[in-house]
Order: structure tokens, then C-alpha cells, then sequence
């Protein structure tokens, strides 16, 4: 009876409960949305690198090491050297193992010199391989793999000629060994959309007339020339591994770490991300405290709404109690339309989400490389949904105490 009473009362006024329903289902919807990027968001960055069992470099913090070899943001401390590279790659527990030697640039992106081993063996987002949107892999010395922002920015394709700028900062450029973009890779979500790829071998060769971070004064060797020289690196800024067996991964780390030759360092990298997360993720907690606040609003909003409706309804209320009705069924009533509305304005923003992301996960895809995954609701979900229905009821109790106050001769007395 109560139930009947309460969805009458609120179809009679369906305009007012129905921007209330919608602003408590765009609020739901906010924060159900900011919750599922926050854990795409998350999951994606630990998906940055994956099938690496590890990451060396010289001795330095772990996310140090992590930031500048996964993420290309600061420099190395110092570099490994050759001789300690092979020795580790000697190692009979080590399944693979690809050089990294980065300070270079190319108009604000990185460039990073590696083998082909780095296509075959760097992966993400669990598991996945890159992919080439256009053209081939690193053919010839002074051949260059880009990555898609650095395709999309500078408005490359394959063919084009680049210029490498020595250093981070740095005005001078290898003009004399310019590079040719042989090959554009698939979007990732990873830094290396934002890399430019090139050979060990090229590192060493646009650096044969430079000395000391700066080019040796009227020498200029030709390409010819530098072709045919031996251009193993000396050293190289990290290495990425991969362990034959995972259990002996925590022994190659030891080895390493405890290397007699030089300082280095090897770390795990998702024990690594897990600390970067934990120092990033800040954002993430004021996030969802401001999406938390939202709904917080539309609660209270749906609260003042009922306290304006009061003096409206007071004629049905004094109606009611001169039907029998008690005053706790007046009080009942009132929680029940605000419940129900809380649950409709749930439901309706769990649905705005699903139909938000079936539109926009393809986008954010291409765009950013950040997944959002779309799962069938569950416990989080339903646990939010219950909370916007209890606070519903809370946040009407005010009012309906105040209906309940109400007196029969205060409900019938005409207001002049």
C-alpha cells in the first residue's frame, strides 16, 4: 500500500523527480566512470612493460632506473659497459637480453638505440607485441623506427628524412648522417609511441667525430668511411632481460646486483611500477574524492528538493492523516520515494556508464593507448549502487521527520 502510495506521489510529480533522477544518475555515472579509468589507468601503466624479467642499469634507485630505461624521463647516473653487457648475456640462466643506450633526441622525443631483439621481445599490456602500422624494421645503418605521437606530431611517413640533435637540450645536431624513417609503429599507450628508434650501431656511428659531449673541431668523417668501421658500442645505458625460468630470476638479480666489476643494478619491473604508482597514484585519490562529491551533491540536491516540496504536499499529507494514515506511514513514504529515485538514478547511471564506454573505449584506445576494459557489473558496482540508495534514505529522513511533525489542523489551515 505504502509502495503504491509512494510511485503515485512520484509520477504526479514527475518533472521535479525526474531532473532529480538524472542528476543522481549523471553523478553515478562520474564516479563509476572516474573508477573505471582509474583502474585502466592503472592497469595500462603497469602493462607498460611485460614479459621483462628484469631491467639492469647502473646503480641507482629502482624507479630511477624504471623512469629513464621504460619511460625515457630523466638520464642515467653512468652507463653499463660492454664487457659487463656480454658477461651478463654470458649468464646460462639468461633466455634473451636487449641493449638500450639512450641521450640522444629528435625535436623533444627520445632516441633510443637498441637491436631488432627489442620488436621481438618488448611487450605490453600483457603480453602484446608491436606492431608496424607502416613500413619495415631498422634495414640499413642509418635507418629509423618511429613511434605513432612522434609520426602523428611531426607529421612523418616512411621515406622521410631525421635529423638527430646530440643530447637531451642541445642545439647541435648530426647533420652530416641524417637517418631515413623505414618503419611507423601501431599506437601503444607506452613510451615508445613517443621514441625514435635507431641501431646500436648508428649510435656509435653519428657519434665516431665527437669527443667528451662535443664534436671534435674540423673533423668530419664520411659515411662511406664510418660504414666500414667497427662500431661495437663501448657501453650501453640499460639492458632489458628475460629469465629462462622465473625461478631463477631472483638469482640472476642477486648476481647482478653483487657484480664484482662494476655498481649495477637490476630490478623487477612490476615491483618497480607498483612504487611509481605509489607516488603517482595521489591524483587518482582526489579523483574519486571529487567525483565522490558530486554524487554527495545530487543527494543533498534530491534532500532540498523534497524539503521544497513539503509546503506543496502539505494538503495531501493532512489528507492522508484524515484517512487513518499514521504519521509513521507519512515518514515511511517520504524514505521510499527517495529511495526509489536514489535506486532509478543508480541504475539509470550505471546504464549512462556502459553506454559511455562502448562510445568512447575505441577512442581512448587510438588516442591515449589507455584500455578501458567493459565487464559486466560487479560487486563494486553494486556495492556503489546500494550506497546512493541508503544515503538516499538518509539524506530524507530530515524531511520526512519534518512531515512527520506535521499536525492535521497545521495541514488543512489556509495560508493568507
Amino acid at each position: 500500500m505504502i509502495a503504491r502510495l509512494a510511485i503515485a506521489s512520484l509520477f504526479a510529480r514527475a518533472l521535479t523527480v525526474g531532473m532529480t533522477i538524472l542528476a543522481i544518475a549523471l553523478s553515478v555515472a562520474l564516479f563509476l566512470g572516474v573508477e573505471k579509468t582509474r583502474t585502466g589507468a592503472k592497469s595500462s601503466f603497469a602493462d607498460t612493460i611485460s614479459g621483462t624479467s628484469l631491467i639492469v642499469g647502473a646503480r641507482s634507485g629502482s624507479v630511477q632506473l624504471l623512469l629513464y630505461s621504460v619511460f625515457r624521463i630523466g638520464a642515467a647516473t653512468n652507463n653499463v659497459t660492454w664487457e659487463s653487457y656480454q658477461d651478463i648475456a654470458a649468464r646460462p640462466e639468461i633466455d634473451w637480453i636487449v641493449p638500450i643506450s639512450l641521450g640522444d633526441s629528435h625535436r623533444s622525443f627520445r632516441v633510443m638505440g637498441t637491436t631488432t631483439g627489442f620488436f621481438e621481445h618488448y611487450k605490453y599490456r600483457q603480453g602484446k607485441s608491436l606492431e608496424f602500422a607502416e613500413g619495415v624494421l631498422l634495414d640499413d645503418l642509418f635507418d629509423t623506427v618511429i613511434g605513432a605521437d612522434v609520426a602523428a606530431q611531426l607529421n612523418y611517413s616512411v621515406g622521410d628524412p631525421i635529423v638527430v640533435a646530440h643530447g637531451l637540450a642541445s642545439f647541435s645536431e648530426h647533420k652530416d648522417q641524417p637517418f631515413r624513417v623505414s618503419g611507423i609503429l601501431e599506437k601503444t599507450g607506452t613510451p615508445v609511441d613517443r621514441t625514435v628508434i635507431v641501431s646500436m650501431e648508428a649510435i656509435e656511428a653519428i657519434h665516431v667525430d665527437w669527443k667528451s659531449g662535443a664534436q671534435i673541431p674540423g673533423q668530419a668523417t664520411s659515411v662511406d668511411a664510418i660504414r666500414k668501421m667497427d662500431l661495437t658500442p663501448n657501453a650501453v645505458t640499460a639492458a632489458l632481460i628475460g629469465v629462462k625460468s622465473p625461478l631463477q630470476t631472483f638469482a640472476v638479480q642477486r648476481a647482478i646486483n653483487q657484480y664484482p666489476e662494476e655498481p649495477l643494478l637490476a630490478i623487477l619491473p612490476g615491483v618497480a611500477l607498483q612504487e611509481l604508482w605509489g607516488i603517482v597514484g595521489v591524483a587518482e585519490t582526489a579523483l574519486l574524492a571529487v567525483s565522490a562529491m558530486v554524487v554527495v551533491t545530487a543527494l543533498i540536491g534530491m534532500m532540498a528538493t523534497i524539503f521544497s516540496s513539503l509546503n506543496e504536499r502539505r494538503r495531501e499529507m493532512a489528507i492522508f492523516r484524515a484517512m487513518g494514515a499514521r504519521p509513521t506511514t507519512i515518514l515511511t513514504m517520504l524514505v521510499l520515494e527517495a529511495m526509489m529515485t536514489a535506486a532509478i538514478g543508480a541504475v539509470l547511471g550505471l546504464a549512462f556508464l556502459y553506454i559511455g564506454l562502448f562510445i568512447a573505449q575505441p577512442i581512448v584506445d587510438s588516442s591515449f593507448g589507455l584500455w578501458l576494459p567493459i565487464d559486466a557489473p560487479g560487486l563494486r558496482e553494486l556495492r556503489v549502487i546500494g550506497a546512493v540508495i541508503a544515503a538516499g534514505a538518509i539524506v530524507s529522513l530530515l524531511p520526512a521527520f519534518r512531515a512527520y511533525r506535521m499536525s492535521l489542523a497545521d495541514g488543512m489551515m489556509v495560508k493568507t
